[in-house]
């Protein structure tokens, strides 16, 4: 059973920065992707970044290329999303997870999710 915990959330100011981290466990290597999500209340989860495991290819949304970076420490087990520049329009719930198939961008694509992390951004 695979499991994701986020931990890193908080609350920054305007052009501020954040690191979230989502640790795995429970045969991840199985997985081809991890990837980040967001979701304000009331609206859809929408996807943020992903990463391959074994080349560690990156993908981003739009909205956030050039300020947010997706690492990996593969010895860790780890996914990082380290965001930067950060504005108010970036606050919510930001979910880890994970996915065996080649598509990167869909919540579909993902079976297994963490149990989120708060970011607020203040302006």
């Amino acid at each position: 059973q695979v499991q994701l915990v986020e931990s890193g959330g908080g609350l920054v100011p305007a052009g501020g920065s954040l690191r979230l981290s989502c640790a795995a466990s429970g045969g991840i290597f199985s997985r081809y992707k991890m990837g980040w999500f967001r979701q304000d209340p009331g609206k859809e989860r929408t996807f943020v970044a992903a990463i391959t495991w074994s080349g560690g290819r990156t993908y981003y949304a739009d909205s956030v290329k050039g300020r947010f970076t997706i690492s990996r420490d593969s010895a860790k087990n780890t996914v990082y999303l380290q965001m930067n520049s950060l504005k108010p329009e970036d606050t919510a719930v930001y979910y880890c997870a994970s996915g065996s198939s080649f598509t990167v961008g869909s919540r579909a694509a993902y079976e297994y999710w963490g149990q989120g992390t708060q970011v607020t951004v203040s302006s």
